[in-house]
């Protein structure tokens, strides 16, 4: 099941997704593939170290097997880059990380998730009131004119229970961390990129398969206590 379809049963449904972004070459996606993630991200923001062109992507799109969702990643772009994009790559999902209002996100009738940055002082659920249309949001650490990608985590004890939308956490995850990240938000999904990586833009493939392990094993975990509170 992708990540797409499987946001609308994120209530009934207790597994936590796995989403490998900033994948730069058809070799990292069918890795990522391969050892079980459940969606990869395409960065179309050009100061990133993980930004892919057009051809790029439409190349890494094409090699991506069916239920395998591919995110496009955008920062405060214009409508006719964002139009080009999607006319020329099969997005599944976009995924927004600038100050985009919630009326523009959905002007191409696409599914979308709102990556914020979680700071102390905001209040996560106003916050995540201003994307009523947002099919989920991205949590990510805050740092100071960079719009994600840092590798850090932020206090996960800031996310409330109540929030409206499935929650896709990110920052700082890798294989190490994950495990206890889980335990403690119960996200819809887990983001990695640079906890996977050799270097900004290319994947450690052996990092990648230990990540995808380490979130597998902690969702056979939760299910096994769930399924014993049922006999109970």
């Amino acid at each position: 099941m992708s990540l797409t379809s499987s946001m609308n049963l994120a209530s009934t449904v207790h597994k936590t997704r796995i989403k490998v972004c900033g994948i730069t070459t058809v070799e990292d996606a069918l890795a990522a593939v391969d050892a079980g993630a459940d969606a990869i991200g395409l960065v179309f923001y050009a100061k990133s170290p993980r930004h892919v062109s057009i051809e790029q992507a439409r190349e890494i799109a094409a090699c991506v097997p069916p239920f395998i969702s591919v995110v496009g990643l955008f920062v405060d772009a214009d409508d006719d880059f964002v139009q080009s994009v999607l006319e020329q790559v099969p997005l599944t999902l976009l995924q927004f990380h600038g100050n985009e209002p919630d009326h523009w996100c959905q002007q191409w009738n696409r599914q979308y998730i709102k990556a914020l940055r979680v700071r102390p002082e905001m209040s996560l659920e106003k916050a995540v009131a201003q994307y009523p249309g947002a099919s989920g949001v991205l949590l990510d650490a805050y740092r100071k004119g960079v719009p994600g990608g840092t590798g850090e985590s932020f206090d996960w004890r800031l996310i409330p229970d109540s929030l409206e939308k499935p929650v896709v956490l990110a920052g700082g995850l890798e294989a190490t961390n994950v495990a206890e990240a889980i335990k403690r938000v119960s996200p819809y999904a887990v983001d990695v990129s640079s906890g996977v990586e050799t270097k900004p833009g290319v994947k450690n493939h052996d990092a990648v398969r230990a990540f995808v392990r380490a979130v597998v094993s902690e969702n056979g975990l939760i299910s096994a206590q769930q399924t014993q509170l049922q006999a109970q």
